[in-house]
């Protein structure tokens, strides 16, 4: 599958806060159905009648498809968890969906029902579990993770920040990032300023080094994630330095979309792309022809 209106994405100049910058992304002509996201879509998300680790059930009640975003960190339930695809739950409708586990050392319930943390899961973190997805995708059509590698890779989140949890939870890196006031006044910015008229995503660079790229199909359904992306990003620390690099990045998207990949039908509505190689690891999900979200983690 090539995603051919990324052939036409533009990049901009990039905003830069504690050495990481954002460089915004816009696609034109992206066609896609009405469809809503986030805490207000109406959307629940509960544990099995018989509980799994890698299994959660999705409630969509409402009319309107309801797009949930890989590496979305949800807590409660009995383990948090994080979702391993991009998926859009058709409407009116129960879906089983596949998720990680983000939290290793707890398995009892607090609440029936799943909230959504304020932060994604961290970079890293969702980078481990996308290639490992990407695998298990390719060998029989699932989307189980590695999870002894996720957790490993929470374990390393963890240490680096020196931050103490009981229960290994990726969660617990709020208390580290929370106290820091530089980070929670570069956070408060970038939550001010929103994503720009007709920005569709971005790729996050550490100086010259392009790490990721998150991309979604319309403004509005970047700017209900806008924050919880914005604050996942911001909790590293970049070494690298130079300048965020604007032709390399819009390249590198353009690559993503026409590499083969691995194509397969999307968990709910729509068709996924999973590209694993040497430089960079991702998933996507279309709907026909468009675009719904893309997430790409660069070597």
């Amino acid at each position: 599958m090539t995603i051919k209106i990324l052939d036409h994405v533009a990049v901009g100049l990039p905003i830069a806060r504690r050495g990481i910058s954002f460089l915004p992304v816009y696609l034109a002509g992206n066609d896609l159905p009405a469809m809503t996201t986030g805490a207000e879509s109406g959307l629940t998300i509960e544990e099995l009648a018989r509980a799994t680790v890698p299994t959660l059930m999705a409630h969509n009640p409402t009319d309107r498809p309801i797009l949930v975003v890989e590496g979305e960190h949800w807590l409660g339930g009995k383990q948090n968890r994080a979702l391993n695809a991009t998926i859009l739950v058709p409407p009116n409708s129960e879906l089983e969906i596949p998720v990680s586990c983000l939290e290793q050392g707890r398995w009892s319930h607090r609440r029936a029902q799943y909230r959504r943390s304020t932060s994604y899961a961290p970079r890293r973190v969702r980078q481990t579990t996308v290639e490992s997805v990407n695998r298990s995708a390719e060998r029989s059509g699932r989307r189980d993770s590695a999870q002894g590698a996720v957790w490993h890779s929470i374990g390393a989140e963890l240490q680096e920040a020196n931050v103490q949890s009981e229960s290994d939870a990726a969660e617990d890196l709020h208390r580290r990032f929370e106290a820091d006031t530089g980070w929670r006044d570069a956070v408060a910015e970038l939550e001010a300023m929103g994503p720009l008229p007709q920005q569709c995503g971005f790729v996050v660079s550490h100086g010259d080094r392009a790490v990721a790229a998150e991309l979604f199909g319309i403004r509005d359904l970047l700017a209900v994630h806008w924050s919880a992306l914005i604050r996942s990003y911001l909790r590293e620390h970049p070494i690298a330095t130079g300048y965020a690099p604007c032709t390399r990045s819009l390249y590198r998207l353009r690559d993503f979309g026409r590499v083969a990949g691995h194509t397969q039908e999307g968990v709910g509505m729509g068709s996924e792309k999973r590209v694993s190689g040497k430089t960079m690891v991702g998933q996507a999900l279309m709907l026909e022809q468009g675009l719904v979200h893309a997430s790409i983690f660069f070597q």
